[in-house]
This record gives structure tokens, sequence and C-alpha cells, in this order.
């Protein structure tokens, strides 16, 4: 195979695997019946005056399947972790014990766990649409190369061959994911 062809094919599946890794990212956003601490990677603190991320000035850790647990490194910031928890509108009430929050997850309704599972949809086929992205890059890319039409015809063939293996991998997850969600 030709180098600049087998240069495109490493470079898709890169922008492929990209695509499945941010997936994966926003899966962990998303609730699935028990605690964790990804549910609070989306809350954004205001520490002295700047925005930063709660882990950056918090250890959050899930002491059992139903609580999270925020213990702020300076015990200043309770009342400013305590509002940014509830500005991120996850759903949550912290509870403030004077040095740590408490956060009781509660179990999910059937409602919730529909709209969640149409959530976890949703991002499966953002990722879809990304690895499609990469399939058209480097189907362009390929055209322009200075190759034989067959070379031309294997190449695009390979390409989709590794797009129809990371639609695949998305499906599994989403499959994986729901029945996690679904699961009482």
């Amino acid at each position: 195979m030709n180098e600049e062809v087998q240069f495109v094919l490493d470079a898709t599946k890169e922008g492929m695997n990209a695509a499945i890794a941010h997936l994966e990212r926003e899966f962990l956003k998303i609730r699935a019946g028990k605690a964790s601490p990804a549910m609070l990677s989306s809350v954004m603190v205001d520490y002295y005056g700047s925005q930063t991320p709660l882990s950056q000035v918090a250890n959050v850790n899930t002491p059992d399947g139903r609580t999270i647990s925020v213990q702020p490194w300076e015990k200043n910031m309770l009342q400013e972790i305590e509002k940014a928890i509830m500005n991120a509108n996850l759903g949550f009430n912290p509870m403030n014990n004077g040095d740590m929050i408490i956060i009781n997850v509660p179990p999910l309704t059937e409602e919730r766990r529909i709209q969640l599972t149409k959530q976890a949809k949703a991002e499966a086929e953002h990722a879809k649409v990304g690895v499609r992205s990469a399939r058209q890059d480097a189907n362009k890319e390929i055209k322009d190369l200075d190759i034989s039409e067959d070379f031309q015809k294997n190449a695009t063939a390979d390409v989709q061959d590794l797009t129809d293996v990371f639609i695949k991998k998305i499906d599994d997850f989403l499959a994986k994911k729901e029945a996690e969600i679904m699961k009482v």
C-alpha cells in the first residue's frame, strides 16, 4: 500500500478514535443509577474570581452507590461549591455539614431513565457524525492524491471498512449504556 494512503488511513483512524473517546467521556456524565464523581465534572466553581473545575478545588468521592461527597481543600470554599452545584442544574440538592458537601443521589424514575436514554442516543449520534466526517475528509484526501484509480477505490473501500468498524463500536457502547441506564 502507498505511504500516502497509509498516512490518510492512520489520520482517519485517529479522528475516529477521538470521536469514540469523546463519546466515552460524555457517557460518563450521563447518570446510570449509581453515584459517580464524573456526574459533577461539568461543575465550575468561582475560585477567587475565575471559573475553575470542581475537581481542582475539592476532592470528590463516592462513599457508596447513592452518595457523593465533596471535600473542599479550603473550608471557605464550601458556600461557593454548594452554589456552583446548584447552578449547574444537575438536579442535585447538596447538603453542607460545615466540613464537606454531601449529595444524596436519588434513584432514577422511569421517565428520567427514558430521558437519559434519549440523551445517550443523541451523544452516540454526535459520535457517528464525527466518524462520518473523518470518513468524508479521508475520501477527499484520497481523491487529491496522485495515485491510480484502482488504488483510490481500494483506499476508499478501506476507509469505509474503518467507518463500519467504528460505527459498530459506537452502537455497542450505546447498547451497553442503555442497558446500564434502564437497569433498576
